[in-house]
């Protein structure tokens, strides 16, 4: 006798009022990884910190963000869902309205961190919640694909906003951005999100927590510290050092009886091959669009809001070709939606290698990042649905660290290829009747080249800029090739491995 199968339960009006309740927390997530790019000007005359210190002013938010991503993501299996997401809420806000009003450099590092902590907590603490609230498949896949385009959405809003922020009131106001959102969430959020913690959840263990930490912070400071300076002994040190300490986590892993990290979840091929996509084709995203940035500024000569308005149709467009992931995942499989969209992503940068303008680059990117759009919702949901719904929280916390890893060496080997490029095409650059010295930061990076520009005359500024921006040109066309390259890495991958994976399967 064999019994029928219990069809999954459609989700009510509560679910999906929950997932605009959590769409808050995901856009302020994404808004605060890049508004403060904006304020950097009038902050560096205000509190007139070091170079250094800008550095961590601006990158401290995603080191603790992606060291805290798993610690936070098994916490929230022990402790709840919901109530993890509503603490990080709060403290998010706090920690937000403190930083608005920071007096010294220091005071705003400190904060900044701690805004990355609990940072760390929204994710995951969201993603594992939709796993929970959206049983069917169809529906799964479509939240998934809402989730994602909040993020997009903070990405389109934030820049307009912080800039409007910063033109009216003072650099700490891009802060206060994340207050409101956070009010209303701790307020709907009790009502619209259900709890879930792991049944018979053990405690967290704290070793395995700083281990965590010890592995992934240590990496992904080596590694921009790479992009910033090239190769160096402290650098590579503490690459090796976050390495070390990372097979020490795993080892400690297998003989734990309740594991931070699951590591039988990548004995699943669908786990580790959409995993292995997601952090390829974040990597290769964001290698792009940080050349992009500097594309806008340095080449074509735009301003801060003007970038970020021309950055909008891109996002945009993701943001839209998000709602058409649901439809086609019923129509066709994981592997081949994803395949077509990476293909399309694929001409996009073969379409920004030969670009000659300003125009035709943004149109590039439009056409790549509607591909790649399919690629994040369903790695992502194949993520999630291969684990255990007891251990949904640790393997979203994996897909978001798969996705902050991704970018930070997106952002390093692109960057430091770009840079190689960017010097050697400078080396033998001269200006008639300027000395090497003058000429010295020119030749390291294209800002140094624009600041030396404004000290000479016309005809030698002329000269200069063109050669710079035509060296960062052949970084950014060399980027966009290589960017096909990975497209192509996974096509394969998901050819071959994703072939019967459904977007959500229960394992």
């Amino acid at each position: 006798m064999t019994t029928a199968a219990v069809p999954a339960r459609k989700a009510t009006r509560r679910e999906w009022l929950g997932l605009i309740a959590i769409a808050f927390p995901c856009m302020i997530y994404s808004m605060d990884l890049t508004v403060l790019n904006l304020a950097v000007p009038t902050l560096t005359r205000e509190l007139k910190p070091t170079a250094g210190e800008l550095l961590w002013i601006i990158d401290i938010y995603g080191f603790m963000v992606a060291g805290f991503l798993m610690t936070m993501g098994t916490l929230g299996d022990r402790i709840g869902r919901r109530k993890l997401l509503l603490i990080g809420a709060a403290a998010f806000g706090l920690a937000s309205t403190v930083a608005a009003f920071s007096s010294s450099t220091e005071m705003l590092i400190v904060m900044r961190a701690l805004l990355g902590i609990a940072g760390a907590t929204l994710a995951p603490s969201t993603l594992s919640l939709i796993a929970v609230m959206f049983e069917d498949e169809t529906e799964r896949t479509f939240a998934i694909s809402m989730w994602i385009a909040s993020f997009s959405a903070g990405a389109v809003i934030g820049p307009l906003i912080g800039g409007a922020l910063i033109e009216y009131f003072w650099w700490g106001s891009v802060f206060l951005i994340a207050v409101p959102p956070m009010l209303i969430l701790l307020v709907i959020g009790p009502i619209l999100l259900p709890e879930y913690k792991a049944p018979q959840a053990g405690r967290l263990d704290l070793v395995s927590a700083l281990l965590s930490l010890a592995a992934i912070l240590p990496v992904i400071y080596g590694i921009k510290h790479l992009a910033e300076f090239g190769l160096s002994g402290s650098a590579v040190a503490s690459i090796v050092a976050g390495l070390v300490f990372g097979v020490v986590f795993a080892r400690r892993q297998t003989r734990l009886a309740d594991p931070m990290v699951d590591l039988a979840l990548f004995g699943i091929p669908a786990f580790r091959a959409a995993l292995a996509i997601n952090l390829a084709g974040i990597m290769v995203m964001f290698g792009s669009f940080i050349f992009m940035a500097q594309y806008l500024q340095l080449v074509a000569g735009l301003t801060p809001l003007e970038a970020g308005i021309w950055s909008l149709p891109s996002a945009v467009a993701f943001t839209l070709a998000s709602f058409a992931v649901t439809p086609l995942s019923v129509r066709f499989k994981p592997a081949t939606l994803m395949a077509g969209g990476m293909v399309l992503s694929g001409l996009g940068f073969a379409w920004l290698a030969l670009a000659p303008n300003l125009v035709q680059i943004v149109a590039s990117s439009i056409l790549f990042s509607i591909g790649f759009t399919p690629v994040i919702a369903l790695t992502t949901g194949i993520v999630v649905g291969s684990a255990p719904q007891e251990r949904a929280g640790a393997a979203s916390a994996m897909s978001e660290t798969s996705i902050e890893l991704g970018g930070a060496l997106g952002v390093a080997v692109f960057g430091s290829l770009g840079a190689a490029l960017y010097r050697q095409s400078m080396a033998g650059v001269s200006v008639a009747g300027v000395d090497s010295a003058t000429l010295a930061p020119a030749r390291s990076t294209l800002g140094g080249a624009l600041a030396a520009a404004e000290q000479l005359a016309p005809d030698q500024s002329a000269h200069l800029l063109q050669a710079a921006r035509e060296a960062f040109m052949t970084g950014f066309h060399a980027v966009a090739l290589i960017a096909i390259a990975g497209m192509v890495f996974c096509i394969a991958v998901a050819l071959t491995t994703l072939r019967d994976a459904k977007p959500s399967a229960a394992h």
